[in-house]
Formats: structure tokens, sequence, C-alpha cells
């Protein structure tokens, strides 16, 4: 997510690449970032945030604890920290740093990887309305935003967190479905997959009620109330629903320790 972010700053020309500084473990993935975006790199955790007044955060949860101690130092109120880290609460993240440090928490998705993420933004106590707009500008470059409190964010991961993965398992089933009937299965790859982008925009962009949209591919009699009626037969809804909620209290039970 850290790569798509980077990409999408720079494109949507929220930073140059003068502006930018990116730190990772891997001496090789450096060298990629440098190559490939032009921008500086360092393994130097605390040069970078004191080199940054906004301080994207783009690790393992287990790593968490021992970043935010290792740079807290070269932190204060007038920087930022924009954390994508799942299951860390901006509680937690406040202790590690012990002082007031702003901090603003975000739950997205791997979409972002083609710039159609879906962001969740929780803002934390003191956070700047400026550092809310930019945190805002920085993942609609990436995608589209929401702004939530943090109370939220676990039913945003079991819901837009987790969704790619039952999407994609719906894009297959689809796939499978046309192969059964017969068609040859690259193109009932695309067609499965086109069909559900094409959906997914006809939401986004119309404004209709979904309910609206669905009548209308829906003729009395005809196919697609044949087929709705064999999903509703199965229980789709209820498996759907069942999975974001269960995605949500893991999340919630992944989370616990503040």
């Amino acid at each position: 997510m850290g790569e798509a972010l980077l990409k999408g700053m720079l494109q949507a020309g929220i930073y140059t690449k003068a502006e930018i500084i990116v730190t990772d473990i891997s001496p090789e993935r450096l060298e990629y970032i440098k190559s490939t975006y032009d921008v500086d790199t360092t393994k130097d955790n605390t040069k970078a945030a004191t080199l940054s007044d906004v301080i994207i955060i783009s690790v393992k949860p287990d790593n968490m604890k021992s970043l935010i101690e290792e740079i807290s130092h070269s932190l204060d109120k007038s920087k930022v920290i924009i954390s994508v880290v799942t299951g860390i609460s901006i509680n937690r993240m406040h202790l590690w740093l012990s002082k007031k440090v702003p901090v603003i928490r975000v739950m997205s998705n791997t979409p972002m990887i083609v710039m159609e993420g879906a962001t969740a933004i929780a803002p934390g106590p003191g956070v700047k309305g400026k550092d809310l707009e930019t945190t805002k500008k920085i993942f609609n470059s990436v995608g589209k935003t929401i702004i939530l409190d943090e109370k939220h964010l676990d039913a945003v991961t079991g819901l837009s967190g987790s969704g790619p993965a039952y999407i994609f398992t719906i894009i297959e089933a689809l796939t499978d479905g046309g192969v059964r009937v017969g068609l040859p299965r690259k193109a009932a790859l695309l067609l499965a997959s086109q069909t559900v982008l094409g959906a997914a925009k006809m939401v986004l962009d119309t404004g209709k009620h979904i309910g609206s949209l669905k009548d209308m591919v829906t003729s009395p009699g005809g196919t697609t109330i044949e087929g709705l009626y064999r999903l509703e037969e199965a229980g789709i809804r209820a498996a759907l629903i069942s999975a974001v909620e269960h995605a949500t209290r893991k999340a919630t039970e992944l989370g616990k320790g503040d």
C-alpha cells in the first residue's frame, strides 16, 4: 500500500519528488523505490521523521510499537502521523508516543493499488483541519474516502478492508458458472469482472437506489429473476452479511490490548 500511496501522491501533484522521503528495512526495496520514483530514500526512520511534517506509517502491526518508540523523540505537535496499520488504535499509539502528537488512523484496502481504494479516515484528538484535508487528498489520489469515528473502523475492516476477497470469490464463482454453461474461461472471467466493475460504477455514478438498479435488469418471468431466486434460495445475502459481521468481530478481537 505504501507504494500505491507514493504513486498516487506524485500523479496527483500533492507532493513533489523533492518533498518525499521513503524508509524501508530492505535495501533492495529502497533501491527499487529510488530508481522507479526518483525520491529520497533512507533506512534511518528517525531522520525521515525529523525531516517530515506528515509521517505515513505502513508497516506490519507487530513492528508498530518499536517504530513509534524509535521516532518518538523526533516528533512534536506540529507534525501528524497517518497510520494505515491494521488493529492499532489511536489510544495505543499515543501511549507509545508518550507525548501529544496528532494521529490520524486510516483503514483502506488493496484496490488502492489500481487507484480504486475505499478508505475510511478517523482523526484523533488535536488533529488540525489542514492535516485532515491533506489526508483526504492523499487517499483520494488512490480511490474514494469517507470520514468516520474511530469506533467504526473494525466494521470498515470487516466490510471494505476484507471486501475485495469477498468480491474476488464472487467473480470467481460467476466465472465458474460461465464455464459450466459452455463459455471459455478467459471470456467468462472478462465478462464477470467487467460486470462487477460496471455494476459498481452504476451504483456510484447514477445516484439511484440499488433496488431500482436491480429492477432495471429484472423482467417478469425472465432469466434474471430466475437467477436471483436461486441466489436467494442459496442464502447469498445471509452469507455476505455473516461474512462482514464475523470479520468485524475478528478485527475487534485482534485489536484488543488497549
